[in-house]
């Protein structure tokens, strides 16, 4: 008897995923095995393996991934200094290759032939998968329903549940919800009142941020140790990948810090507008450029500085395993070995302040910046530098 052909679905036990994993089962004639991995985003276990359980799911997979996507994506990508289009920390960008690596992983596992996922038609994220599962598995074939089903609404979806008897959240009835997307890094929202620019955000949807207005009277003070051009601890304390992050998103996220209220170019061509927060990872990229500041020379900064925007945009696009991303990369990352030292800021109301950049580099040497004569810095060539810089302008 020939064994049944198998599908693993990118599984979150809601609504949408769980329509997915019956529409597969039905039009594929195949077992689904269902996938989720933990990214540090608000996650019931029980209820995915419970919903997967009620509509016949043998195999389900939950892989908690915290600390290698903080390690292995949000660090590098911090290294990078990576912002899309000015303010995006690109949080939902990040997550996805590492999602699609180890969907892969786990389809090679069971000899699937299929991987699914339930991003939009009309979003980034299906682009962000797709290049994953084709880089790390280009013979696996790609089923993107949202592409191919005959399901157009939220209205067709209440009543495709309802047919098939899977449970439908009292939010979700009449009026779409807001999409939200969340990981130890950030969370995004959109959609609903959000759509129309012109309206403004509704406090409600902060999920990790207290508005600025609401945080403390009073200013926080909080220390980030660096190696390597890598966080390693908070207030001298040592901490892993996962729970720095989660101390700094603790820490700023009550002083209102990490919102963004943003409209993009998504790489469709479509514009979108969003409601981001990121708070520990704005404190992160605030601390990280300080001690870089006086840890690296001018070159190499301005050599990060002039490939950040495309840096970026290849993150944000889902480039992230591509070549090109590689060798900025190595850019990025020249002379991080030298980028030691701790950063102390003010956390207050919304702002951050940068009050101190303490370590043990050379690269900043207070002879030479002093307003005291001194001996270290020839003045006499200041002359000849700027003689040289005059031919220049007319070359």
């Amino acid at each position: 008897m020939k064994s049944k052909k198998r599908i693993v679905l990118a599984y979150s036990g809601g609504l949408d995923t769980s329509i997915i994993l019956k529409w597969l089962q039905e039009n594929y004639k195949a077992e689904v095995i269902c996938y989720t991995a933990d990214i540090g985003q608000e996650i019931d276990k029980k209820k995915i393996i419970s919903n997967a359980k009620k509509l016949g799911v043998k195999n389900i997979v939950i892989k908690d991934l915290k600390d290698i996507f903080i390690k292995d994506y949000v660090f590098p990508m911090l290294r990078g200094h990576a912002v899309y289009e000015g303010v995006y920390l690109l949080g939902t960008s990040i997550a996805r290759p590492l999602i699609a690596k180890d969907q892969i992983k786990v389809a090679k596992k069971y000899k699937a032939y299929a991987v699914s996922h339930g991003s939009t038609g009309k979003g980034n994220d299906q682009v962000r998968f797709e290049l994953g599962y084709h880089y790390f598995g280009p013979k696996i074939k790609i089923i993107a329903p949202w592409r191919i089903w005959k399901l157009k609404s939220r209205t067709d979806l209440i009543n495709y549940a309802k047919k098939n008897k899977i449970s439908i959240p009292k939010d979700k009835k009449g009026a779409p919800p807001f999409s939200v997307d969340d990981n130890l890094f950030h969370t995004s929202t959109e959609g609903k009142v959000l759509e129309n620019p012109k309206n403004s955000a509704p406090e409600l949807i902060f999920q990790r941020t207290v508005s600025p207005e609401k945080a403390p009277n009073k200013p926080t003070f909080v220390s980030i140790n660096f190696r390597n051009g890598d966080p390693i601890g908070v207030n001298g304390k040592k901490l892993n990948p996962a729970k720095l992050l989660e101390k700094l998103n603790q820490l700023a996220g009550k002083n209102g810090i990490g919102r963004v209220d943003l409209v993009e170019n998504r790489f469709l061509g479509i514009k979108s507008r969003g409601v981001y927060e990121t708070p520990g990872g704005t404190l992160l990229i605030h601390a990280h450029r300080a001690v870089e500041s006086v840890t690296l020379d001018k070159e190499t900064m301005h050599k990060k500085e002039n490939i950040m925007s495309r840096y970026a945009e290849l993150i944000y696009n889902g480039y992230w395993y591509s070549k090109e991303r590689f060798k900025l990369q190595k850019i990025v990352d020249l002379k991080k070995n030298k980028v030691n030292g701790t950063v102390k800021l003010k956390l207050y109301k919304g702002n951050i302040t940068i009050i101190s950049r303490q370590t043990k580099s050379s690269a900043y040497s207070l002879k030479k910046v002093s307003f005291e004569e001194n001996k270290t810095f020839n003045k006499s060539n200041v002359e000849k530098f700027i003689n040289f810089h005059k031919k220049k302008l007319r070359s």
